[in-house]
């Protein structure tokens, strides 16, 4: 049976491409889905996706996370990063292991950007290095899943 990733994209990541490219690159959310897929493939693991601008929807999400098979989680939780205690207890109720993931460096970044209320629970924080930051934590979970 193959490992099973979840990648949770927050708010605002469906317009990459388009949205701010000086700070989040020009690749496209289904450009970055689709290496990821290939990437995991390559591991031998099983890859789902998932964007919403809705709280309660990834609140959702990471929740029916505990229940289908799901070994870890990268999160790119975007401003609910800095705001929300819900998305913070859903990862905290499930006990599934996650890195969060920041394209940006947040901490060259206004300073309300530098607070997170995921990075103590997370198992790792990867920020600054665009796209290749979600392949790194998608290398690591692959990696952390098998042993």
């Amino acid at each position: 049976m193959a490992h099973q990733i979840l990648v949770l994209h927050g708010p605002n990541l469906n317009l990459l491409g388009s949205r701010e490219p000086a700070i989040y690159g020009h690749l496209s959310l289904d450009d970055i889905n689709t290496e990821l897929a290939t990437q995991a493939a390559g591991f031998g693991c099983a890859l789902q996706t998932f964007q919403s601008n809705s709280e309660g929807e990834l609140v959702t999400r990471i929740q029916q996370a505990a229940q289908d098979g799901t070994t870890y989680i990268v999160i790119n939780a975007g401003a609910y990063t800095h705001t929300s205690v819900a998305i913070r207890d859903a990862l905290a109720a499930i006990n599934i292991p996650f890195v969060e993931v920041h394209l940006s460096n947040v901490y060259k970044r206004e300073s309300f950007r530098h607070h997170s209320y995921l990075s103590d629970i997370a198992v790792g924080v990867v920020a600054g290095l665009g796209v290749a930051g979600y392949l790194a934590a998608l290398n690591f979970a692959a990696h952390q899943s098998q042993s």
